[in-house]
């Protein structure tokens, strides 16, 4: 569901706003609407646990934590997340920032976050003629924002399949997608971001940052192409221009998507595939990759998950999807199912191929979308230089067979990576895997609390043999090379299930790490900005 406008007044607002000014935390916001007839701008407000809303402003989709802040306060503008943060500040309060509520670990719901900025409502996306750029604000869900790119101008990002994650999160993370074999990762198109900062006065305050050479600022902006969200600021606007745009015309500033791309999903029933069947697939897979990652590869408009689920489910899929308009889609796609698929009995089942537009695929359809995530979760993380080893395909195989575990919604997404990605220097941005060509996402959803124990010991023991030869993580080597920060995962800083000798900050972000460090330093000295996986102060 479109969330409401951020131009949208709260019928509710003024009461709200208010109960805000008697905590000292907000003052009574305006209500009225600027001259000229513009709609007022939304908030702030001030939501404490005595609220009605509150119940629904404390929790994001992982629903194995749901927070107890003093506060929550949803905002409508930057100014406003200026005052938010001060008065946070001033009166000694942990800060935490939502946008989508997406986040995987405890970062916004720990105990002692006293105040949670909301920036839900602040989701506008514009063409900004002054920076020749798009504004986005983090608030907006993806699906809302490449409705509104393409709707409006034709273009897109290469962002992710998942249409309610919040852009707040997905940029700062290095987000990825369908597209970004073909255009490279979000943050590839990224040109500026205004960040509210807190200096070492303690006084907060909005920053501009941009790729320019020359910003003073520029490593506030780098920080946030893929350092990871809540780590240095409060970030109220990106905007998003490609590199290699030389023209002041919109349509041309960022990548076309396809008009129409070919689906096709195919899958096979655990009942008849052996183990030897199983092993020759995920071989295979990884094999097609190593050979087709290169940006100009015939694939390179190819997307593909891989999605091996625990044999209780009965089967499992591999849904991919294609550029319609390049030359011989149909038989490329064709070819790749028969690559992947070469040697393995049974021959799978084809359960969906069809045309369909780009948009829809991007924001309707449920193809690479695993399930509704507004429950209890863990989820791991992989990057792999190269196909899976003959060790790493057993361990699959083991546990998503295991006898003494029987949950059909545990999986493993082993998704397409490479191409346009791979263009792009370790320390152009600060997504530093850049010689990858799969990526994956191990996780496991139910909802009963007290299954929690068993669900977390079976994806905790899969991880740890699938990367048994390097301390039970995949450590950047020959053929795996970390994880990724936006699939957050705590275990990686406990040296109970990290036996590595490699930290977590080596595994996210290998050698960009001191100078993340560095950009802390300067831009949050005071480290308001905190969580388990933040980088940390230089000593």
């Amino acid at each position: 569901m479109p969330s409401l406008s951020r131009r949208t007044l709260f019928a509710g607002a003024v009461t709200a706003g208010a109960a805000a000014a008697a905590t000292g935390l907000l003052d009574t916001p305006s209500t009225a609407a600027p001259t000229g007839g513009a709609a007022p701008v939304f908030g702030p407000v001030d939501v404490t646990p005595a609220d009605a809303r509150y119940a629904d402003l404390v929790w994001g989709t992982n629903r194995r934590w749901v927070g107890t802040p003093d506060h929550v306060v949803l905002v409508g503008s930057a100014d406003q997340v200026v005052r938010a943060v001060q008065d946070a500040v001033a009166a000694g309060r942990r800060v935490a920032v939502r946008s989508g509520g997406h986040c995987y670990e405890n970062f916004v719901s720990a105990p002692d976050i006293r105040v949670v900025i909301d920036l839900s409502q602040l989701n506008a996306v514009y063409y900004d003629p002054g920076r020749r750029a798009f504004a986005v604000e983090p608030g907006a869900l993806l699906g809302d924002v490449y409705k509104t790119l393409y709707k409006g101008w034709g273009v897109t990002i290469p962002g992710g399949s998942c249409p309610t994650v919040g852009i707040g999160g997905h940029i700062a993370g290095g987000g990825y997608g369908p597209l970004s074999r073909r255009h490279g990762l979000t943050v590839d198109h990224l040109y500026a971001v205004e960040v509210v900062v807190v200096d070492d006065s303690g006084t907060a305050r909005k920053i501009v940052a941009t790729r320019e050479k020359d910003d003073p600022n520029r490593d506030l902006w780098w920080a946030h192409t893929g350092g990871g969200g809540g780590n240095f600021g409060v970030v109220t606007k990106y905007w998003f221009r490609s590199p290699d745009a030389a023209t002041a015309d919109p349509r041309n500033l960022l990548p076309r998507p396809p008009s129409e791309v070919l689906v096709r999903t195919v899958g096979w029933s655990w009942a008849s595939l052996d183990q030897a069947g199983f092993s020759r697939l995920l071989r295979n897979f990884g094999a097609f990759y190593e050979r087709n990652s290169g940006p100009d590869s015939p694939y390179a408009t190819l997307f593909s998950q891989l999605k091996p689920q625990h044999k209780a489910a009965g089967s499992f899929a591999m849904t991919s999807q294609i550029d319609a308009a390049v030359p011989n889609a149909q038989r490329l796609l064709d070819d790749y199912v028969a690559a992947v698929s070469d040697g393995v009995k049974p021959t799978p089942a084809t359960l969906e191929a069809r045309r369909m537009s780009w948009l829809h695929s991007a924001t309707q359809w449920p193809g690479f979308t695993a399930t509704d995530v507004s429950t209890r979760f863990k989820a791991k993380s992989a990057y792999m230089r190269r196909a899976f080893t003959e060790p790493q395909i057993a361990a699959f195989h083991r546990h998503l067979t295991r006898g003494d575990y029987d949950h059909p919604v545990s999986l493993v997404m082993i998704t397409a990576y490479g191409g346009k990605i791979n263009t792009v220097a370790p320390d152009a941005t600060a997504v530093a895997q850049r010689d990858s060509i799969i990526k994956l996402h191990y996780v496991s959803f139910w909802t009963d609390e007290a299954e929690d124990p068993k669900h977390l010991a079976w994806i905790r023991e899969f991880y740890r043999d699938v990367y048994a030869d390097s301390g039970g993580v995949p450590v950047p080597n020959s053929i795996t090379d970390g994880t990724f920060i936006n699939y957050a995962d705590v275990d990686l800083a406990d040296p109970a299930y990290n036996t590595s000798g490699v930290g977590w900050e080596r595994l996210y972000y290998k050698d960009n790490y001191p100078r993340l460090q560095a950009v802390k330093a300067r831009f949050d000295p005071r480290n308001v900005f905190r969580h388990a996986l933040s980088p940390r102060l230089p000593r």
